[in-house]
């Protein structure tokens, strides 16, 4: 069920001529559905790429958007990449020809996707760009995130908290450090990754202009401290070179800005290596996380880790969904921002969703009170 199948051509054309007036006049599949689609009916079909079934997170997205449109009654076409980007333009150029009526992207390189966004506009299918924001493209309808800014402020005020500088209302406690810390960035291609490391910057750089914080290394440019493709691996060998250049005369290092969990834990292990800890108590440096992964939720039970950014994927993917039904049903979604996400092209009207900060006294009344984990996931450090 396609409304470009189903339309007269003039009909068609003062349906998309209406949503791009709405949508600031421009969107790939602006004015395509049906009227009722939605309500079960089985012609509906959605594309849905994801990056990796590598991370934890991306898996529980996939399958969380997938069932939700299937709530719908609509069929859904859900492909993992494996974090190869030709893989990925592959599996959404597929998903185009199959004739879908929608498409949900996470993109591994946010650059990568303008051929398959042209012929989704050719093709007259919105395209919501989930989680990740897809650049220089006027193409993309709409966006589904967190507040990624407040990601990384959220990021360097556990930080201070975990080195003592700061409170757990995030006020200063009057100690004065200074303290020396080492900073990581995410991939280069993900557009998240500098709104994450600018957001913790805007708190970080004060400090480190009056001294309060250090960076012995001297690496506190984003384009020194990214991690491609947000690889574990990667993390750790970098905070292995960190601490054999930087810290073998007796350097004390506090802590580590760590953007996500799975950064953390190559991070953590290199801290290990070089034996510190095993736990905070121990002289482990603090260090900082994002996605709530389990296994990081497991460490920061057990005093490893120091916290995590929890971003509710259930709420991403509910709001992924209900933007897509808007678009099926010639809808234009509910956007909360239409300031902030600058494509290149165009500003992306956008869904942005608030996250929480989780220390060892947070799991249980955020993460399993709420049904994202039970306590024996937590104790095991794996999902059921």
């Amino acid at each position: 069920m396609r409304l470009a199948k189903t339309m007269s051509a003039v009909a068609a054309g003062a349906a998309l001529t209406l949503t791009l007036a709405a949508c600031g006049g421009e969107g790939a599949g602006s004015g395509s559905g049906d009227e009722g689609a939605g309500n079960g009916d089985q012609d509906v079909k959605i594309g849905v790429a994801m990056p990796t079934q590598t991370y934890e997170r991306w898996i529980q997205d996939g399958n969380n958007v997938k069932k939700g449109l299937e709530d719908l009654g609509y069929s859904v076409d859900l492909q993992f990449a494996n974090d190869d980007i030709p893989t990925q333009t592959q599996q959404i150029d597929s998903m185009i020809t199959e004739g879908v009526d929608a498409l949900v992207i996470a993109s591994i390189d946010g650059t990568a996707l303008t051929s398959q966004l042209d012929a989704a506009a050719a093709a007259n299918i919105p395209v919501i760009a989930y989680d990740r924001l897809i650049r220089d493209s006027e193409n993309v309808d709409f966006y589904t995130t967190f507040d990624n800014e407040a990601v990384g402020v959220a990021q360097a005020n556990a930080l201070l908290r975990g080195l003592g500088y700061l409170d757990e209302n995030d006020e200063p406690t009057g100690e004065k450090g200074p303290y020396n810390i080492e900073l990581f960035a995410g991939s280069p291609d993900d557009n998240n990754a500098g709104f994450f490391f600018d957001g913790a910057m805007s708190v970080l750089q004060p400090l480190i202009d009056d001294g309060t914080i250090v960076v012995p290394s001297g690496q506190t440019d984003f384009g020194q401290v990214t991690t491609q493709r947000w690889e574990l691996e990667t993390a750790q060998k970098r905070m292995e070179d960190l601490l054999t250049s930087t810290y073998q005369g007796g350097e004390k290092l506090d802590g580590v800005l760590a953007p996500a969990d799975v950064l953390s834990r190559g991070i953590i292990n290199a801290l290990k290596g070089a034996g510190m800890g095993p736990t905070l108590e121990d002289g482990l440096p603090v260090v900082t996380g994002q996605d709530a992964e389990i296994a990081n939720i497991k460490l920061i039970d057990e005093g490893v880790q120091s916290s995590t950014i929890f971003k509710d994927t259930r709420l991403l993917a509910e709001q992924a969904v209900k933007a897509t039904q808007s678009f099926v049903e010639g809808e234009e979604p509910e956007a909360n921002d239409t300031d902030t996400y600058d494509n290149g092209v165009k500003v992306v009207p956008s869904y942005l969703l608030e996250v929480e900060t989780v220390f060892k006294d947070d799991i249980q009344p955020v993460l399993i009170d709420s049904g994202y984990f039970t306590a024996d996931e937590v104790k095991a450090g794996q999902a059921e």
